[in-house]
């Protein structure tokens, strides 16, 4: 048994941006909570080398659009960079999930050959469709929202595998 490529990206895509927007519902309710100002959760890092939690959201949004409008050949919509509050992280996910819902599995099916180039800082890497997905798509969308799961985590918020899988 196969599994197309619509499959393995829109709705697991969608799945989990649907799963960390629930955390940052849950990060909203720990700072009211707490007393806490959201802004200190949104400015949190794990390491001062690595991006800050409104960062690994936006980032976990471009691989996600990025992705399913690549595989489907069109161009990926571009989002400004300017969250500053839960509530404006929320609509991003919102606008990238509605983004992803435009695109149909035809679309998107039959892709695993389709030549797919990526500008990754200074380089261009070249992939085929399927490589490109399972190597390099997916595994940078999981690492970024299990970045921003971490970073809540880290700071108090009670949420736990559950909450990150959606359950």
């Amino acid at each position: 048994m196969s599994i197309s490529m619509y499959v393995a990206s829109s709705p697991r895509l969608i799945a989990q941006l649907k799963a960390l927007d629930a955390i940052l519902a849950k990060a909203a309710a720990h700072a009211e909570a707490k007393k806490i100002d959201p802004a200190v959760l949104l400015a949190s890092r794990l390491f001062p080398d690595m991006f800050a939690f409104t960062r690994q959201v936006q980032i976990a949004c471009d691989f996600a659009k990025g992705t399913v409008a690549r595989l489907a050949g069109v161009e990926v919509p571009s989002y400004a960079d300017n969250e500053q509050t839960l509530a404006e992280l929320h609509a991003r996910i919102a606008k990238t999930i509605a983004f992803i819902e435009t695109i149909p599995a035809a679309q998107i099916d039959g892709s695993e050959t389709r030549d797919i180039t990526v500008k990754a800082g200074p380089r261009e890497l070249q992939f085929k469709g399927l490589d490109y997905l399972i190597g390099y798509a997916l595994p940078n969308f999981y690492f970024h929202v299990t970045t921003a799961y971490n970073i809540l985590r880290h700071n108090g918020v009670e949420i736990g595998k559950r909450d990150y899988l959606g359950a």
